[in-house]
């Protein structure tokens, strides 16, 4: 599930658990989740993938190949990530909470088996798997949960690996926009960090981390779409949305004549094993 680029993105208000961890608030991040099933389609057209270099990372942290291993991708949302798993030869099976989110990816991928649940309770067999993954999506778990049931899942020697998708917007056009949509949200304290995901990791695990960064050239259509299909707008209502993302359109068509944009971004990845 991709959704953490924005300000606001991630679920209740940040603070620090046990173990000094981010705890989320429960009860506003499941309804928040689950926004994204009303922009399930939105979300699988409009949405990134990930560059080639990541999953490259992922099998040299965990120390294996993907192809062969036994991968469950959670919180799998549309299957972005869990279509590339697949295609490097994963034995791969998506975990995802929403209905719509699970309907579009069944539709689209048939041949991907998924079973619904999420990174607290996984409906998956005690020591069945290689490797964990969480694209976009462990910041919906609570991880005083989610951590000992990874732990319970995967096999001696597996990994869980997390990771997130990030606008870059340090500088150009994105730190612009950026600060738009904070205030927007009503996120002051928003800047341009990117690296929040990895300094909340739960430290009871051995993380290893890697940072990429990747661009790729959109339709403002396209961008457009993709920001509206973060939970940060999807939560507020179409027609608050709406207007934000028509002030952008004009901001942008300016800058943008010809109706392309670059979205430049920065990945995160952590990987533990466990």
């Amino acid at each position: 599930m991709v959704g953490h680029p924005l300000p606001a993105e991630a679920p209740g208000t940040p603070g620090r658990g046990a173990g000094g961890t981010r705890q989320n608030d429960a009860a506003t991040a499941a309804p928040r989740a689950l926004a994204f099933d009303a922009a399930a389609e939105q979300y699988a057209a409009h949405r990134p993938s990930y560059p080639p270099a990541l999953l490259d990372a992922v099998e040299d942290l965990a120390g294996r190949p993907l192809a062969g291993a036994k991968v469950a991708d959670v919180g799998a949302g549309t299957g972005i990530g869990t279509v590339l798993l697949d295609r490097r030869g994963a034995d791969v099976i998506a975990v995802e909470p929403g209905a719509g989110m699970a309907a579009r990816l069944c539709h689209e991928h048939p041949e991907i088996p998924l079973v619904r649940g999420d990174g607290n309770r996984l409906p998956l067999a005690t020591a069945s798997q290689d490797l964990l993954t969480f694209a976009q999506s462990w910041h919906w778990t609570d991880p005083r949960l989610a951590v000992p049931e990874a732990r319970r899942v995967l096999r001696p020697g597996g990994s869980l690996a997390l990771w997130w998708n990030h606008f870059d917007a340090a500088h150009g056009w994105l730190a612009g926009q950026h600060a738009r949509i904070a205030r927007f949200l009503g996120d002051d304290s928003a800047g341009h960090d990117t690296g929040g995901p990895l300094r909340d990791l739960p430290d009871s695990l051995p993380w290893a981390t890697r940072r990429f960064h990747w661009a790729r050239r959109v339709t403002l259509d396209r961008h457009l779409a993709n920001l509206g299909s973060h939970s940060a707008f999807l939560v507020r209502g179409p027609e608050a949305a709406h207007a934000f993302l028509a002030e952008e359109r004009a901001r942008l068509a300016r800058l943008f004549p010809d109706g392309h944009v670059e979205e430049r971004y920065l990945v995160n990845l952590a990987v533990a094993r466990c």
